[in-house]
């Protein structure tokens, strides 16, 4: 199956208009990691309401609208992850405090100056937990259609707070995944 082939880092699994798990419902993530071990993800579009003032000020005023703490996924919910975007023609190997994902987009080290770490990134995002699977547990999940597997874009990881990112992603997907972004959720409503 071409979707699990292309499983790697950049890359977004986007839940499919049948997941029903009210963690992952209409959920992108976007894989931060993935080997034979497993992969690791956070979900994008899932801002809480604890603003990142209130839980890391130092950091506040460096990440991306909304200022919120995102819910990142189900796994260890009391640690932070963060994601960058470096600017552009700045190379992530050169820049100290973070680790290059893939392409523009980098994890931050949280414990670092944020001054320092973020001059040579375009914006961050905070996550307060993560999504992890094992090996076989997603590729079983992507077999029962419970997801689409898609390119991530580096403006995905800071898509601002009136952006309907399932959508979006959706949407920019070649036909007929693209008319996926339509389907309404609840066809009882329909």
């Amino acid at each position: 199956m071409r979707e699990i082939e292309s499983l790697r880092a950049g890359m977004l699994l986007v839940a499919t208009p049948g997941l029903r798990d009210p963690h992952f419902r209409r959920t992108v993530v976007y894989l931060v990691a993935h080997s034979v071990d497993g992969t690791v993800g956070v979900i994008l579009n899932r801002p809480s309401e604890t603003a990142v003032q209130n839980v890391l000020p130092g950091w506040a005023s460096h990440t991306a609208r909304p200022h919120a703490v995102f819910a990142g996924g189900p796994v260890q919910t009391s640690a932070a992850m963060c994601l960058g975007v470096c600017r552009i023609g700045t190379n992530p190997r050169e820049v100290q405090g973070v680790v290059g994902v893939t392409g523009p987009v980098v994890l931050v080290d949280l414990d670092g100056d944020p001054a320092t770490v973020t001059q040579s990134l375009r914006g961050i995002r905070i996550y307060a937990g993560r999504a992890g699977w094992d090996a076989e547990q997603l590729v079983d999940e992507i077999i029962e259609g419970s997801w689409y597997v898609v390119p991530g874009l580096p403006d995905d990881v800071l898509a601002g707070p009136r952006t309907d990112l399932w959508f979006s992603v959706l949407r920019r997907q070649p036909y007929p995944q693209s008319l996926m972004a339509y389907h309404p959720g609840d066809l009882t409503r329909n």
